[in-house]
C-alpha cells in the first residue's frame, strides 16, 4: 500500500549553522551609513517557513550581512503556514519604509501566485525586489532498481508504462512537486503524485520501493545517495553541482530546455524608495561575494544569485511566466 501524506518542507544541512557564526564575522567592513539615515532603526526580516529550514538559514545570514554592513539591529522573525502565504501577506501588509522585509523564494513569488486559487496580496503588486540571494540545486533520484541512469531512461520507462510511475514530494506545491510537474510539461510524460509531509518522508519511500522516484533537495537526501540507498541520475540547474560532479544535469540527459532551482531572494513592501532599495542590494550583494558565504553556499550545492534591483525584478517576472504556463498546463489549483 502507497502512503500518501501533504505538506511542505525545505531542508538545509545543519553544517550551515556552524559555518554561519565562524565565517560571518570577518565579511565586511562597517562604511558609513548613507547620506539618506537610513537605516535609523532596526530591520525586521520576515521568514514564511519555520526554523531551520534553508529559509529561515538565509534570512539570519543576510541579517548578519546587514548588521556587519550598517551597525543595526537585523530581528528575524519566523510567520510559517499556508506554505509561506502566512509570511508573506504580513510583509505585504506593512508599511513601504524599507524596515520589514521577506525573505521570499520561488514558492512566495512564482509558484504560490499561479498555484492557489486566491490569496489576500498580489506578488507582483504588492511588493519591490530587493535583491537575489540564493539559488540551491535539486537533485533527481530513484531506487537503485530502477532501470534508469539519466533521465532519458526514466522517461523511456514512463512512455513504456503511461501514467504508472509514482513519484514523491514534499507536499503539494512544494519544490519537489513542482519540479516534476516541470518535467511533464517539458517532457509531454505523466507521473502520478504521492504528497507527503516532507523530504524525509518521501526518501524513505523511495528507498523501500513504495515509489519510484523524488526530485529533492541535494543536501536531503545527500548521505543516501553517498550510501547507495539512491540512485541520483540528473540534477535540475543549467550546470553541473560540484556536490556531485558526475551527474548530469536534466537537460543534458534527454529533456532540453529544463531548469529548476530552489531559488530565495529578498522582497519588500510596495512604495519603498527607490534609493533604499539600491542601498539594500549594494549590501547584500557585497555580501555575497565574500569568501565565507560563497564557502557555505557551495557546501550545500548553493550559489550566490546576485545582480542589480531591475535584473532581480526582471528574473522573478520570468520565473512567475514560467510557472504560470506549467501550472495551467498541469491543471493544478490549490483553494
Amino acid at each position: 500500500m502507497k502512503n500518501t501524506h501533504d505538506g511542505r518542507s525545505t531542508t538545509f544541512a545543519p553544517m550551515l549553522a556552524k559555518c554561519l557564526c565562524a565565517g560571518l564575522a570577518v565579511i565586511l567592513s562597517q562604511p558609513l551609513l548613507a547620506q539618506t539615515g537610513y537605516p535609523a532603526k532596526p530591520i525586521r526580516i520576515v521568514s514564511p517557513f519555520a526554523t531551520g529550514g534553508t529559509n529561515d538559514y538565509l534570512a539570519r545570514m543576510m541579517g548578519r550581512v546587514l548588521t556587519d554592513a550598517w551597525g543595526r539591529a537585523v530581528v528575524i522573525e519566523n510567520r510559517p503556514g499556508a506554505g509561506g502565504n502566512i509570511g508573506t501577506e504580513a510583509v505585504a501588509r506593512s508599511p513601504g519604509d524599507g524596515y520589514t522585509l521577506l525573505m521570499g523564494s520561488v514558492t512566495t513569488h512564482a509558484i504560490n501566485p499561479v498555484l492557489y486559487a486566491k490569496l489576500p496580496f498580489n506578488a507582483e503588486h504588492d511588493f519591490a525586489p530587493v535583491s537575489g540571494v540564493a539559488a540551491t540545486q535539486i537533485v533527481l533520484t530513484v531506487h537503485p532498481s530502477v532501470p534508469a541512469r539519466i533521465a532519458r531512461d526514466l522517461l523511456g520507462l514512463a512512455k513504456s508504462r503511461p501514467q504508472q510511475l509514482q513519484y514523491g514530494s514534499a507536499g503539494s506545491g512544494s519544490i519537489s512537486h513542482m519540479a516534476t510537474e516541470l518535467l511533464s510539461y517539458t517532457s509531454g510524460m505523466r507521473f502520478q503524485h504521492v504528497p507527503y509531509k516532507g523530504e524525509g518522508q518521501a526518501a524513505l519511500d523511495v528507498i523501500s520501493g513504495q515509489i519510484d522516484f523524488m526530485f529533492a533537495n541535494i543536501p536531503s537526501v545527500f548521505g543516501m545517495v553517498r550510501a547507495g540507498k539512491l540512485r541520483a541520475i540528473a540534477v535540475g540547474g543549467t550546470t553541473r553541482t560540484p556536490m556531485m560532479p558526475a551527474v548530469p544535469t536534466v537537460a543534458e540527459s534527454g529533456v532540453p530546455g529544463y531548469e529548476m532551482t530552489g531559488w530565495f531572494g529578498l522582497f519588500s513592501p510596495a512604495g519603498v524608495p527607490r534609493d533604499i532599495l539600491v542601498q539594500l542590494n549594494t549590501e547584500i550583494n557585497r555580501g555575497l561575494q565574500s569568501p565565507a558565504i560563497k564557502d557555505i553556499l557551495a557546501q550545500q550545492g548553493a550559489d550566490p544569485l546576485q545582480g542589480s534591483v531591475d535584473q532581480y525584478a526582471a528574473f522573478v517576472r520570468n520565473e512567475l511566466a514560467k510557472w504560470a504556463k506549467v501550472v495551467a498546463a498541469a491543471g493544478l489549483k490549490v483553494e
